[in-house]
């Protein structure tokens, strides 16, 4: 029994074909998937995968990609848009100041905007953080003082000292394919040394980031069983004890899913 943490079924990349993909990931093993609102546009979308399907749920929020798009969003209205019914999560949200797509303060802005959602609603908050350790970590230590809020370090890639920081905070931790990639060493040590085994779930963030041995694919999510092999190798767990530990993670933090 397995859980993809973070998928993106909504878009042209799953439009022709979406039943097919869902029907693999169950044949796979995979019993939930919850699909990530990036844009807040696009969640009439998103929400509608979530309502027609029975195994899948949904979040509300706006990528640090998209954070120019509306820089005053209030949590009042993030809020607003959480009541329904199939949404169990805020985000993803957070700072990339990699590809500075949307300034940095109106990054600043909608994140801060999606905590304060996150803490009222009490429901997990996605976070998505590229190249913004420093300022990323400060940030949410701020705001955890000022109130708790539950947190998920999305597809964690991000340095050690981010890691050990947002832990002491309570934060989860999402692998993805990346944790198999040859040339990601240093995410294998970040999950190996400061991430919690009782915080750590998995994910694909499909169509994105496929998994070795369909790198170079259209990522889905009947290949997470082989984000969580590489995850079990690096956690020195035997399969069924990394199947057992990422979905009883995923269940405690995504505590408004129903277990099958």
């Amino acid at each position: 029994m397995l859980i993809d943490s973070h998928v993106n079924l909504h878009g042209e990349q799953f439009a022709e074909d979406l039943e097919d993909v869902i029907q693999r990931a169950r044949d796979a093993g995979i019993v939930r998937m919850l699909t990530i609102c990036c844009q807040l546009t696009d969640f009439p979308e998103v929400s509608a995968i979530a309502e027609r399907y029975d195994d899948i749920w949904c979040t509300i929020g706006a990528h640090p990609h998209h954070a120019k798009d509306k820089p005053d969003i209030s949590s009042e209205e993030l809020i607003e848009i959480a009541q329904h019914p199939r949404v169990v999560g805020i985000g993803e949200t957070g700072l990339d100041f990699h590809y500075g797509y949307s300034p940095e303060a109106d990054q600043f802005s909608s994140l801060k905007s999606h905590i304060e959602a996150a803490r009222k609603t009490d429901l997990p908050l996605i976070i998505h953080t590229r190249e913004a350790d420093q300022a990323m970590g400060d940030l949410l230590e701020d705001e955890m003082g000022k109130g708790a809020f539950r947190l998920l370090m999305h597809c964690y890639t991000s340095g050690a000292e981010l890691a050990h920081r947002t832990a002491n905070l309570g934060a989860y931790f999402a692998a993805s394919g990346i944790i198999t990639f040859k040339k990601a060493e240093n995410v294998r040590e970040v999950f190996r040394d400061e991430v919690p085994d009782d915080r750590v779930i998995i994910e694909t963030d499909c169509p994105y980031l496929a998994p070795v041995p369909h790198r170079g694919k259209r990522c889905e999510p009947s290949f997470l069983p082989h984000v969580a092999d590489g995850l079990a190798k690096v956690k020195n767990w035997s399969r069924e004890e990394c199947e057992d530990r990422t979905t009883n993670a995923f269940f405690k933090l995504f505590d408004r899913v129903p277990r099958p």
